[in-house]
């Protein structure tokens, strides 16, 4: 199914209509509508193997849809790849940080922005950039040196840095310190003044301090989308947290 093309008055930024991922016999992502709107940020739990990661690899070009159509500003996306997908304006944290031991702060975001710019420019990005991530004191530290929380933030400033009308953050908060998490969530909404964001996430306080809307996955398909309170008192998805069916 291909989706109605869409003009900057609609707001719309993000659309998939039918998004559908097999893997042999096993169905990941079923059948999936899904609709953002210009700098909106959304949420996406779920339990363990709910789809939600193959939702964003489809999203980023990692995988290409079985069937379905993605939709970035109106244009066609769905198995472009990764590059292409990007340079469109989509921005991803993994889970896992990718950064490398032996450079500095600085020298990670540096290398992001100069993708988009001269040398000069690139400087001044990443000045900025530090600013925003609050981490302009540690900016000449070496990552290895530096906690998970940190190493988290330098992968986000590097996203930052690429200039993305959206990014996608795969559980930014995993593995954080209390305090740790409480700076996410101020980067995070800091960041959503200018950007669109999607945010995979399973730690429910977290979710608190930063969504007004989610998105709730369940067996590769869209079990509820409403509120952040509605959804967190929704006896559909208490029941799948604690692995009972839903119907």
């Amino acid at each position: 199914m291909t989706i109605q093309e869409t003009t900057p008055s609609d707001g719309i930024l993000l659309q998939t209509r039918d998004l559908t991922m097999r893997f042999g016999g096993v169905v990941a992502v079923s059948e999936v509508d899904f609709t953002l709107r210009e700098l909106e940020l959304r949420c996406l739990i779920g339990p363990n193997g709910a789809g939600k990661s193959t939702f964003f690899k489809m999203l980023t070009g990692q995988l290409k849809p079985s069937t379905g159509a993605i939709a970035f500003r109106g244009a066609p996306i769905a198995g472009d790849e990764p590059h292409a997908i990007a340079r469109r304006g989509i921005g991803i944290k993994t889970q896992v940080p990718n950064v490398f031991d032996g450079l500095s702060v600085r020298e990670h975001v540096w290398l992001a922005a100069r993708r988009q710019h001269l040398d000069r420019k690139a400087r001044d990005v990443a000045d900025e950039v530090l600013a925003r991530i609050r981490m302009t004191d540690l900016a000449d530290a070496q990552v290895g040196r530096l906690s998970h929380g940190q190493r988290q933030w330098v992968e986000i400033g590097m996203v930052i840095a690429g200039d993305p009308e959206l990014i996608l953050l795969d559980e930014p908060a995993a593995g954080m310190t209390h305090d740790e998490v409480l700076r996410t969530a101020e980067i995070i909404r800091d960041i959503n003044r200018t950007k669109a964001l999607i945010v995979v996430e399973h730690d429910m306080q977290f979710i608190r301090m930063i969504a007004k809307t989610v998105t709730v996955f369940n067996q590769g398909k869209v079990l509820v989308e409403a509120g952040v309170d509605q959804v967190l008192a929704d006896q559909r998805v208490r029941d799948v947290y604690l692995g009972k069916k839903v119907h």
